[in-house]
């Protein structure tokens, strides 16, 4: 068994692997989830490279059965789990008159749906965490959006917002378990997910996958005794 094991989902590029890459190089043995196999594949395998242990599951975090495999491969695998990171997401641009139920439920699935079940299947996990060393993490990517919804990402900005809200019932109800539950909001961040607006804001001006990843390495150097249960990451000049 590791000292310290990790699941990221949304792990194959973007901030999901910024942030496996800082777990890895703190000792995690990880596992990673990305919805295509072999663009998966690529991120664990660069990491393996690298000296890290590491192994991946392709899967839909939509899907209740892909969540469950998920957990389940990481426990068989690693039994343990110190960090938890709900990286995967997706938004699609509407407006309010165009939007297509199918892809509201395909955002509320993927957003808010995932993490909540993810918290739900790793919990004996999480727990057993944290009664060993009071740290027990769950990373959960929100977004600027979900502090000040934005026309046209309505939908994207309501489970962003939501994923906040939960984030805060869990150190509610589980932080004197020893499991801490942070909510990263950043804004523009330079990854595929924003390719939509570069023409607007320029990619050279966006945060950096790293700027979210360097956070992480922060959070796990903090004392039991101290929770950040949310950092807002913004440009410069930038307000919300």
């Amino acid at each position: 068994m590791p000292e310290r094991a990790a699941i990221v989902t949304g792990a194959s590029s973007g901030i999901g692997l910024a942030i496996a890459q800082v777990l890895a190089e703190e000792g995690h043995a990880l596992t990673l989830n990305g919805r295509r196999a072999e663009k998966l594949e690529s991120a664990v395998q660069a990491l393996g490279r690298d000296g890290h242990e590491v192994q991946g599951v392709a899967g839909n975090m939509a899907d209740e059965a892909d969540v469950q495999a998920l957990v389940q491969a990481h426990r068989e695998r690693y039994g343990r789990l110190d960090v938890l990171v709900n990286s995967a997401g997706v938004g699609v641009g509407a407006s309010v008159a165009d939007i297509v139920a199918k892809k509201v439920d395909m955002q509320m699935d993927v957003n808010l749906r995932a993490p909540i079940l993810l918290y739900r299947e790793s919990l004996e996990l999480l727990r057993s965490a944290g009664a060993e060393h009071r740290s027990a993490m769950v990373i959960n990517l929100s977004s600027i959006s979900g502090k000040v919804g934005r026309a046209w990402l309505s939908v994207y900005s309501a489970t962003k917002a939501g994923l906040i809200a939960f984030n805060e019932a869990m150190n509610e109800e589980l932080a004197q378990e020893g499991i801490k539950s942070v909510a990263l909001a950043p804004a523009w961040v330079d990854t595929p997910m924003t390719d939509f607006i570069k023409e607007q804001v320029k990619p050279e001006e966006m945060i950096r996958t790293k700027d979210i990843a360097e956070a992480v390495r922060f959070l796990l150097r903090l004392s039991p005794h101290c929770i950040v249960p949310e950092i807002i990451f913004q440009r410069p000049g930038e307000r919300l």
